[in-house]
């Protein structure tokens, strides 16, 4: 017989307190595990992470720190697992935020130096308690959560993210976390109208009506936007972030605007951000453990220990180590097309030459197969593109920056040609390039468009085409019509008029390899990854009567329709 010796990982010197109730200002008791060091008595710098989704998953996350010289303080949040109260996305995590670290402050194994960390929404509940400006709370290194919550995930362009609020939603709607996989999911995205999904699903949602209610955005969205209180945040900020991620361009935003907008020099001078090829479970697991974004395969030189990144960070702001984190690049991104890391001084970057490459056609621009053109050059006198729009048959969603399930909505990169194929998608292509060129940076779309409706969504989708014809994709955004000035309020549109529509497709880094080619798509629906324009101008929430729409894409001397290309000049 052949014994096999099984192991049981017991790290050695760390002391754990389980369940330690940690009192908010409103008598609601928080449960927190505390991972202490074994060596000395203290006190030290503590790491504190916040999460809905049980902090005895933070188990690994408790012993690394505690090992490298930090008590580490999972905490589940207020109405989950072994916390008390109800649980309401995002409205307590201020305050609780605030009061947590008011209890470690208090605790004698705090040495008065507190860090948080974490993805997603605990990444979020570090942006809110930021924004408290509490004395211990030195540093933060929030993953993959971006900078205002109407912009993502809730409204991209005044569009409502569908698929994330669906499926987040419903695995998290209760004091655990909930089986989904039973869920009749193409019908239960196609509800309408949007408020009855609570009955058809058979499951109770509160917030999802909460975030309906909230079309426009108020004071509900800004209580949490990041966006909107910069100056409210005096400490260095880590960020790690994916080009696939759903927080991609809000990150970045972030990043821009605390170097010019903190509240302090310390922050405005210590920002730093680092953005890889990953989707949502890539860059928010510390490291990330698959080369695979979607269909696309970056290689093992994609993949970075954060956690790495993430300790000397906290070494030098906790605990006051002179390790060169301070001077470290404060960019680092990861080349899509070159496939290699890269560290630059700014973003955009400072010797970006912003080319507009502009929609060209004969008026049949319809599917992969049509006459769609993109080039440098000016349009002159050019027909107008015409498709159908109908939100009983939206394009569906193949890839982009979504989350969370991507079994239900795919996430990453795919091949876009099933998508070129139908009528309702325009599609524009440049020639075969004949050198390489790197394309990185903010990525906007300027459409001259009509619909014949008082309402309607325009798509734009960014693609590298190889010289085999696969089509992957970069970048995407939308904008719905009445929101086509700002996030609002909304203002609907006159049917048949031409109007400019400005469509932000985030962020991204690609290396377009000579022979391949640049392309863009244009549409009106990208579905269930955001819900589908009825075309009426009635509320989203409470809508059920589609109606379709006849859309006129312009392209003329009068009307330049075109993409904005950050090119980066080789070295």
């Amino acid at each position: 017989m052949i014994g096999v010796l099984v192991s049981v990982f017991r790290p050695s010197r760390v002391r754990v307190l389980n369940d330690v109730p940690v009192p908010m200002r409103d008598g609601v008791r928080l449960s927190a595990d505390v991972y202490l060091p074994g060596n000395g008595s203290g006190p030290w710098p503590v790491l504190l992470a916040r999460t809905p989704y049980d902090n005895n998953l933070l188990l690994d996350h408790g012993f690394f720190w505690a090992q490298h010289g930090y008590v580490s303080v999972a905490q589940d949040v207020r109405g989950r697992y072994d916390s008390e109260g109800e649980f309401v996305p995002w409205d307590h995590e201020t305050d609780d935020g605030y009061d947590t670290l008011e209890w470690i402050g208090a605790q004698p194994w705090c040495d008065g130096n507190v860090g948080m960390t974490g993805g997603s929404y605990l990444g979020q509940v570090q942006w809110q308690a930021a924004m408290t400006g509490h004395p211990l709370l030195k540093t933060i290194a929030p993953r993959v959560m971006g900078n205002n919550l109407w912009d993502s995930p809730h409204y991209q362009g005044g569009a409502f993210g569908l698929g994330v609020n669906a499926v987040w939603g419903w695995r998290t709607m209760g004091r655990t976390m909930q089986r989904i996989d039973h869920f009749d999911w193409p019908a239960t995205l196609r509800t309408l109208p949007l408020r009855a999904m609570d009955e058809v699903s058979g499951k109770r949602h509160p917030a999802f009506g909460t975030w309906l209610d909230h079309h426009d955005y108020d004071d509900y969205w800004r209580a949490t936007a990041v966006d909107e209180q910069f100056s409210r945040i005096t400490i260095p900020v880590l960020q790690v972030c994916g080009w696939y991620d759903l927080y991609a361009g809000g990150m970045m935003a972030n990043f821009v605007g605390l170097r010019a907008g903190a509240g302090s020099e310390l922050a405005r001078a210590n920002q730093r951000i680092i953005m890889g090829p990953w989707t949502h479970s890539q860059a928010g697991i510390t490291p990330p453990g698959t080369t695979n974004a979607g269909d696309r395969d970056f290689g093992l030189v994609s993949l970075l220990d954060t956690r790495v990144i993430e300790l000397a960070w906290f070494d030098h702001w906790l605990k006051g180590i002179d390790n060169g984190a301070e001077r470290e690049p404060v960019v680092k991104l990861f080349v899509m097309g070159e496939d290699a890391w890269r560290d630059e001084r700014e973003w955009p970057l400072a010797r970006t030459q912003w080319t507009p490459y502009y929609l060209h056609s004969g008026g049949r621009a319809n599917t992969l197969h049509g006459d769609g053109g993109l080039s440098p050059e000016a349009p002159g006198d050019e027909p107008t593109d015409m498709f159908v729009y109908d939100p009983e048959h939206p394009v569906p969603t193949l890839g982009g920056c979504n989350c969370c399930n991507p079994e239900i909505v795919p996430w990453g990169v795919y091949d876009q040609r099933p998508i070129e194929m139908r009528d309702d998608v325009l599609v524009y292509t440049s020639q075969p390039l004949a050198h390489d060129l790197e394309i990185t940076g903010p990525i906007v779309v300027h459409l001259f468009a009509a619909t014949d409706g008082p309402d309607t969504d325009f798509t734009a989708k960014l693609i590298d085409v190889f010289p085999d014809g696969t089509a992957w994709n970069l970048c995407d955004g939308i904008i719905r019509g009445r929101y086509r000035k700002g996030r609002g309020p909304a203002e609907l549109l006159a049917p048949g008029q031409i109007e400019e529509f400005v469509i932000d497709c985030w962020v991204t880094s690609n290396l377009f390899r000579a022979g391949h080619a640049i392309r863009l798509e244009i549409s009106s629906s990208n579905f269930p990854r955001f819900d589908r324009n009825l075309n009426t101008g009635a509320p989203i929430s409470d809508d059920v009567e589609p109606r379709v729409a006849r859309q006129r894409i312009v392209h003329d001397a009068a009307h330049p329709s075109h993409v904005m290309l950050p090119i980066i000049p080789p070295v």
